[in-house]
This record gives structure tokens, C-alpha cells and sequence, in this order.
């Protein structure tokens, strides 16, 4: 795309922009109607020449300078809200009860994007056709597009959504703690959700029988939450680390939520974590990412 070297363009949008440099500085705001943006290099430029790299730029909004250095990168971005070329939707191709797209739904919720529930009936082996082993090879959800962009896998999927869309940050800015939600996250992805997602349990169920399939579910998920009330203790508030919601506690509600209401899971052993399951409910992202308030739910997971 060319851009002339006129220094002003108005644009009638009403989006969230956010424009990036080399350096990886930003400056982002809501704007609405009709703005006067000014990109103008601090030296005279020649007609017709591209805005150069490596360079000082400023942005004039609403008469109002904000100075930015490097590569203006992102005006195209400005220019696609005009055309729509930003503004499709999300897609994301989730099963109801599966607890990672639950994560995936939480996330999106907290902040706010619009997007396209595409149902992957799991039993009926929707994941395994064709069409969307192309999106993941492992036949696996939940699977994020966003434009031609394409995320499998939830811990990737919620990564991406971090870096992308910041609007309510998923972890925070103490090193410390970020460590602590990357270990409670992945102690829920790695050594909990797996062993019981359902090819293990049906396997299980097929050497062992339907009853011991119920037990290996409630061991390990006992034995995870066990480690996690461990992990938490000292630093715990109202959600699992602290009184903020953060990447543990998309791992951990979901989770929670199906080890009591799946497998029975008795949480008086786990006194945090009942607490903290019962702040969760009282927020409507997590409610409204429930299993039961999908649109593939089965009419008996509505009741």
C-alpha cells in the first residue's frame, strides 16, 4: 500500500487502534467519529515518498502530539478500519464441555472480542475430518482463526491472545507472579487435564471398565489439585493469585468446574481452591464461558 506525503488524513472510524514501531513502543486509545490523524516526519520529505524507517514520527490526534520512533508499521492498520479489512470476526471452533476451550471462551470474554463459535462435536468425530485436522493435525480443540492467522492449542491460543489484544492483561507485571500463574497453568495442562480428557478415558474404560475410569479421573485430579493447593497457599486472594484475575484462573475454574460437576471430586479437601471457585461464579465472563451456556450444550446440560 502507498501513502502520499499529504500529513493528514481523516478517518471516520469507531475502533481500537494500536500502533506499533520497530521498537516495539504503542500508542492506543478508543476513538470515536470523525479524527484528524497527523503522521508527519520531522524533516521536509519530497511528494509521493514513503514514510522511511528508522526515523521520528508524530501523531497528531485531536491536536494532541505523541511522538513515536521507528518504523510506522502499523498505519495500515488505521486504513483497514475504514475498509473492514480488521474488522472480521474471531473464529473459534470449540466443543462445549471441553474444559480447554472453556479457557479459550474466558479469555475472549475479559476482553471483549466479538467472536464466532464454530460447534466441533466431539463425539461424532468432527475433529477428525478432513477439513479440520487442516486447522490442527493433532484433531484437537479448541482451534483460534483470526484472519489468516490459525492457533491450536489453548496455552498458544491464550499466549497469542496476550500479545495481540492487551485490553485486560492475562498476567502481571511482577516477575514473581508471572512465574507462579505459568506454574499453575501449566500444572492444570500438563499433569491434570490430560490424563483425564476422553481418549484416555475411554481407553480406560475399554481395558479397565466404566467404574475404574471414574477412579483414574478422580486420583489424578485429586492428586493435581492437592499440588496446586500447595502452590497457591501463600499468595492466594480472592482468585488464585492474588485479587486479580489472571492466567491461573482460566486454567483453574474450568477445571475445578469439572472435576466437581463431572467426577464428583469432593472439595472439602481443597478448601482454597473451593473458595476461589466460588469467587469465580460470581463473574459473568466465567459464567458465560460454562459448559451448560454453549450453544452446542445438549438441552439435559442446560437444566
Amino acid at each position: 500500500m502507498t501513502y502520499s506525503s499529504d500529513s493528514s488524513y481523516v478517518v471516520l472510524f469507531k475502533t481500537f487502534v494500536v500502533l506499533n514501531t520497530a521498537a516495539l513502543s504503542c500508542a492506543r486509545g478508543w476513538y470515536d467519529g470523525a479524527q484528524l490523524l497527523s503522521w508527519q516526519k520531522k524533516s521536509d520529505r519530497p511528494a509521493n515518498q514513503l514514510l522511511p524507517a528508522e526515523t521520528t514520527y508524530e501523531l497528531n490526534i485531536d491536536n494532541k502530539i505523541h511522538h513515536q520512533s521507528g518504523i510506522c508499521t502499523e498505519l495500515p492498520l488505521i486504513m483497514a478500519s475504514v475498509t473492514g479489512e480488521d474488522s472480521k470476526k474471531l473464529k473459534l471452533y470449540s466443543y462445549w464441555r471441553s474444559s480447554c476451550s472453556c479457557r479459550v471462551r474466558i479469555a475472549l470474554k475479559l476482553k471483549g472480542l466479538d467472536y464466532e463459535y464454530i460447534a466441533v462435536n466431539l463425539l461424532k468425530g468432527d475433529q477428525k475430518s478432513p477439513e479440520f485436522l487442516k486447522l490442527n493435525p493433532l484433531g484437537y480443540v479448541p482451534v483460534l482463526v483470526d484472519g489468516d492467522i490459525v492457533v491450536a492449542d489453548s496455552f498458544a491460543i491464550l499466549l497469542y491472545l496476550e500479545e495481540k489484544y492487551p485490553q485486560h492483561p492475562l498476567l502481571p507485571k511482577e516477575l514473581q507472579k508471572r512465574a507462579l500463574n505459568y506454574q499453575a497453568a501449566n500444572l492444570v495442562s500438563s499433569n491434570i487435564q490430560p490424563l483425564q480428557n476422553l481418549p484416555v478415558l475411554g481407553y480406560i474404560q475399554e481395558k479397565l471398565g466404566a467404574d475404574e475410569k471414574v477412579v483414574w479421573a478422580q486420583t489424578n485430579i485429586r492428586k493435581g489439585f492437592a499440588a496446586l493447593e500447595k502452590l497457591l497457599e501463600n499468595y492466594a486472594g480472592k482468585y488464585a493469585t492474588g485479587n486479580e484475575v489472571f492466567l491461573a484462573d482460566l486454567f483453574l475454574a474450568p477445571q475445578i468446574d469439572g472435576g466437581v460437576r463431572r467426577f464428583n471430586v469432593d472439595m472439602n479437601e481443597f478448601p482454597l481452591l473451593s473458595r476461589i471457585y466460588e469467587a469465580y461464579k460470581e463473574l459473568p465472563a466465567f459464567e458465560d464461558a460454562m459448559p451448560e451456556r454453549q450453544p452446542d450444550a445438549p438441552p439435559e446440560a442446560r437444566a
